[in-house]
C-alpha cells in the first residue's frame, strides 16, 4: 500500500500593502509612525554626516572625525549643538519675517516627503496588522514633486530677504536648477507609472515582484540618478553654493539654528531622494534576486525593512563617492544637460515605451520592434552628435564680432561685455562722486 502523499510546507508570502489598508490605524501607531520616521531622518542625518566625512578623509588620504564619540560617531551631534549654541545673527536691513520663515519652508517639506516611503510589508505591531509606510495616496510620487518644490520656496525667499547680492543671486541659481530637472525627473517617472499603472508607491514595489524597474527601464532609471543630483545641489551640481562664486550661496547671511535648518534639509533630501529611487527602480523593501529565490521568506516579517536600508545606504555611498570625484560644473553646462539632453531624451524614451506597450498589446512581435526602435535611437543619436559638432565649427568660425578693430579679439564676442583695457578707469569717490583713473599706459616711470 503506497503511502499518502505529504503536503508541501506552505511559502511565506509577503503581506502586500494596499490602498486600503492606511487610514484605519489607531491614533497611537500614527503617532509612532511618525516619532519613527523622524527619529530616523534625524539619526540617517547625523551618520550621512559622518559617513560622508570620513569616507571622504579616506578618498583624500586623510583621517576624517575621529575624536567626538568612538570613531567619530558623535562628530555630527557635536556639530548641530554647536551651531544651535552659536550667537543668532540677523543682518539690519532683512525682511525679518521672511527670513526667519524661509528655513522652515526648506526643512518643515523634507520631513513629509518621507512619510509615502513604504520601508516594509505589513506587519503585526502590538497585535495590530499595519503597513511599515507612514501613508499612501493615490498619487504619492507626485507628493514628493510638490513637496521638493514648496522647498524652492524656502531658498528662493532666503536669498530676496537677506537683502545681499550673493545671496539673492544663490537663490535664483536655485530656482532655475530645480525647474530644470524637476521637469526631467517627473518625466522619468512616467514610464514608471506606465508599467506599474499607478502612482501608489506601495502598488509600484508590488509590480517590481518579478523584475525591479532598473532592469525593464534602465534609461528612465540613468535619467533620475542624474536629476536627483541636481535636485540635491550637491557636487557636481551645488551651483547655488559655490564657494568660489557667491560666497555661500542663499545662506551667505544665516546663522546658529537657522543655516542648520538649511543643513538638515539638505541632508533629509538626500534620504528622501535615494529612499525615492529604491522604491521607484530597486523594488523598494524586496530583497535582492539571488536572497529572494534562495531563502522564501526573506521577504516576510521584518527583513524587508534591513533590505531597504542597505538599498538607501548604498545610494547615499554614490552620492558621497561624486563628491569625492567629480568636479563642479559651469552653470551654462548645467542648464544645457537638463534642457537640452536630458528632457528630449526623456520625451523620446516615453514615446518609445508607450509605442512599444500598445503594439504589444495588439498583438506585435515585441523583439522585432525593440531591434528596430534600438536601430532608429543610435541613427538619431549619430546625427545630432555629428550635427553639434559640424554647428559648432561653424559658430566658431563664422562668430560675429569675434574681432575687433585692427585685428584685436573682442573681449564681449560671446560672452559678458566687459570693458575695453584700453578704456580709462573709473572708480566712486568718498562723496558718491566718479573719478577718473590715469591708464597704466601713461604713467611714466618717476612720476608722483
Amino acid at each position: 500500500m503506497s503511502p499518502l502523499p505529504v503536503a508541501a510546507p506552505p511559502q511565506p508570502v509577503a503581506a502586500e500593502p494596499t490602498l486600503e489598508d492606511f487610514g484605519s490605524d489607531p491614533w497611537w501607531l500614527i503617532g509612532g509612525k511618525v516619532i519613527a520616521i523622524f527619529a530616523f531622518l534625524v539619526v540617517t542625518v547625523l551618520l550621512t554626516m559622518w559617513f560622508e566625512r570620513r569616507l571622504i578623509g579616506r578618498m583624500q588620504l586623510r583621517v576624517g572625525p575621529n575624536r567626538a564619540g568612538p570613531f567619530g560617531l558623535l562628530q555630527g551631534l557635536a556639530d548641530g549643538i554647536k551651531l544651535a549654541l552659536k550667537e543668532d545673527i540677523v543682518p539690519r536691513q532683512v525682511d525679518k519675517v521672511v527670513f526667519v520663515l524661509a528655513p522652515i519652508m526648506s526643512a518643515v517639506p523634507a520631513f513629509i516627503s518621507f512619510a509615502i516611503i513604504p520601508v516594509g510589508p505589513t506587519v503585526s505591531i502590538f497585535g495590530h496588522e499595519t503597513p511599515l509606510q507612514g501613508t499612501d495616496l493615490p498619487v504619492a510620487v507626485l507628493l514628493v514633486l510638490a513637496m521638493a518644490s514648496m522647498g524652492v520656496y524656502g531658498i528662493v525667499l532666503a536669498g530676496w530677504s537677506s537683502m545681499s547680492p550673493y545671496s539673492l543671486l544663490g537663490g535664483l541659481r536655485s530656482s532655475a536648477q530645480v525647474i530644470s530637472y524637476e521637469i526631467a525627473m517627473g518625466l522619468s517617472f512616467v514610464a514608471v507609472f506606465m508599467f506599474a499603472g499607478s502612482m501608489s508607491t506601495s502598488e509600484i514595489v508590488a509590480a517590481q515582484q518579478d523584475r525591479w524597474f532598473a532592469v525593464l527601464l534602465a534609461p528612465s532609471f540613468v535619467v533620475y540618478v542624474i536629476t536627483m543630483m541636481g535636485e540635491s545641489n550637491r557636487i557636481p551640481f551645488d551651483l547655488p553654493e559655490g564657494e568660489g562664486e557667491i560666497v555661500g550661496g542663499f545662506h551667505t547671511e544665516y546663522s546658529s539654528l537657522k543655516f542648520a535648518m538649511f543643513f538638515l534639509a539638505e541632508y533629509i533630501n538626500l534620504a528622501t531622494l535615494s529612499a525615492l529611487c529604491t522604491t521607484l527602480f530597486l523594488g523598494g523593501w524586496r530583497a535582492p534576486w539571488p536572497i529572494s529565490t534562495v531563502w522564501p521568506g526573506a521577504n516576510t516579517g521584518w527583513w524587508p525593512v534591513l533590505w531597504f536600508l542597505s538599498k538607501l545606504f548604498l545610494f547615499i555611498f554614490f552620492f558621497v563617492w561624486l563628491r569625492g570625484t567629480l568636479p563642479r560644473v559651469r552653470y551654462d553646462q548645467l542648464m544645457k544637460l537638463g534642457w537640452k539632453v536630458l528632457m528630449p531624451f526623456s520625451l523620446g524614451w516615453i514615446l518609445l515605451v508607450a509605442t512599444i506597450r500598445a503594439l504589444r498589446n495588439e498583438g506585435y512581435d515585441i523583439r522585432q520592434i525593440v531591434i528596430v526602435a534600438a536601430i532608429a535611437a543610435a541613427v538619431i543619436l549619430v546625427a545630432t552628435v555629428v550635427w553639434e559638432m559640424v554647428r559648432g565649427g561653424e559658430e566658431k568660425e563664422t562668430a560675429p564680432g569675434a574681432q575687433g578693430e585692427g585685428g584685436k579679439p573682442d573681449a564681449a564676442a560671446g560672452g559678458f561685455p566687459v570693458p575695453p583695457l584700453d578704456a580709462p578707469h573709473y572708480h566712486g569717490g568718498p562723496a558718491g562722486a566718479s573719478t577718473m583713473r590715469t591708464p597704466p599706459e601713461e604713467v611714466t616711470s618717476g612720476t608722483n
